[in-house]
C-alpha cells in the first residue's frame, strides 16, 4: 500500500497542474503497447503517424527511456501550474544538463530497444537531449496537438469541479473521488493497489494533476518532482467510448435540440463558454447563443468568477436533466 501522509500545511499547499508533456509520454506508451491500449478509434487515426514517426525520427530512442512502471523525468518536467503549454515543457526539456540526462538514460533504457544500434547511437551522442527533445516535439505536433485545445478543456473543467467540492464538502471527499480506489484515513491518503510505503509530504503539499491518457491513476515519488497524483479527468470515458454515469440525451434532446442537450448535460460543473467550445468541439458563437437561449428559459445561471463568467445549471435545470434519464 501507498500512503501519504498529510498535515494541514500540506493542504494548504496542495494545488492542481495540467502536465501537457505527460499526456504526451503517457499516449506514447499507450501507442507502443507498454500502457493500456487506445481506444480502436485513436489508434487507427494515430498509429500510421506513430510508426512512421518511429522510423523517421529518434523517438525510438525516447520510447527506450520508458521503463514498465515509470519513465524519464526531463522528457516530463513537472509543471509549474495550470498555465502550463507544450512550449514551457518543450523549453525545459532542452535545457536539460547532459550528464543529468546521461543519468536518466542508465536508469531508465535497461530494455531489449535500448540495445539497438540505433537507439544507442542516439542514446551516447553528445546532442542526446536535442535529439530526443526535437523527436519529442514533432510527436507533439503529429499526434496531440490537434486534439489538445478539446482535452485541456476536459482538465481544466475538471479542475474547477474539483475546487468546488473542496470548497463544499473538503479535501478528504475530494480525494476519494478521485477513484475508487483511494481513501482518505487517519490523517492520510491510502492507496491500496500501489507499492511504496509510508511517504511524507513535509509541508510542500500534493500536486494534482488531471490527465486525459493515464490509464486510471499514477504517483510521482521521486525527485525533482513534487510528491504527486495523476488521475483521469472527468469526461475522459467519453473519449475512451466507456459508459459513463450520465442522463441519456434522447427525451431532452426532444425538448431543447440536440446541441443544447449537450451543453446542459455537460453543465454537470460550471463551465465557461471557451471551455464548453472547446471540450464539446463547437463554435463558441454558436455555444454563446444556445446558452443565452437556455439562460432565458430559467435553465442556466451565469456568475463571474475572475476573469470568466461560468455557467451553471438552475434547479429547475438539474430537474430537466435528472429527468431525462
Amino acid at each position: 500500500m501507498l500512503r501519504f501522509e498529510v498535515s494541514v500545511e500540506d493542504l494548504l499547499r496542495s494545488r492542481f497542474a495540467l502536465s501537457p508533456a505527460l499526456d504526451l509520454c503517457l499516449l506514447l506508451r499507450s501507442l507502443a503497447g507498454l500502457d493500456r491500449p487506445l481506444p480502436r478509434a485513436w489508434a487507427t487515426r494515430l498509429l500510421p503517424a506513430f510508426e512512421r514517426l518511429r522510423s523517421e525520427t529518434e523517438l525510438d530512442a525516447a520510447l527506450a527511456l520508458q521503463a514498465p512502471q515509470a519513465g524519464p523525468n526531463f522528457v516530463a518536467p513537472p509543471p509549474r501550474g495550470l498555465n502550463q503549454t507544450w512550449a514551457d515543457d518543450l523549453a525545459v526539456i532542452r535545457a536539460t544538463p547532459l550528464e543529468a540526462a546521461r543519468h536518466e538514460f542508465a536508469a531508465t533504457a535497461t530494455g531489449p530497444s535500448a540495445r539497438d544500434p540505433r537507439v544507442r547511437a542516439v542514446l551516447d551522442s553528445p546532442d542526446a537531449v536535442s535529439r530526443i527533445a526535437e523527436a519529442m516535439d514533432q510527436a507533439w505536433h503529429e499526434l496531440l496537438a490537434a486534439d489538445w485545445p478539446q482535452l485541456r478543456a476536459i482538465c481544466e473543467r475538471d479542475v474547477v469541479h474539483r475546487v468546488g467540492v473542496i470548497g463544499e464538502h473538503g479535501w478528504a471527499t475530494t480525494i476519494e473521488s478521485l477513484h475508487p480506489g483511494i481513501a482518505w484515513r487517519d490523517g492520510g491518503i491510502e492507496i491500496g493497489f500501489f507499492r511504496g510505503g509510508t511517504v511524507r509530504l513535509a509541508g510542500d503539499g500534493l500536486l494534482l494533476i488531471p490527465s486525459v491518457c493515464v490509464g486510471h491513476i499514477a504517483a510521482h515519488l521521486e525527485d525533482p518532482w513534487p510528491r504527486t497524483l495523476v488521475y483521469r479527468a472527468r469526461g475522459t470515458a467519453a473519449l475512451w467510448g466507456e459508459q459513463e454515469t450520465v442522463p441519456q440525451p434522447d427525451a431532452l434532446t426532444a425538448l431543447v435540440g440536440r446541441s443544447r442537450a449537450r451543453l446542459l448535460l455537460a453543465l454537470d460543473a460550471p463551465a465557461s463558454t471557451s471551455h464548453l467550445a472547446r471540450s464539446l468541439a463547437m463554435a463558441p458563437g454558436a455555444v454563446g447563443d444556445h446558452l443565452a437561449i437556455l439562460r432565458g428559459a430559467g435553465l442556466l445561471v451565469r456568475a463571474r468568477s475572475g476573469r470568466s463568467v461560468l455557467y451553471r445549471r438552475t434547479p429547475l435545470g438539474e430537474a430537466l436533466v435528472a429527468g431525462s434519464g
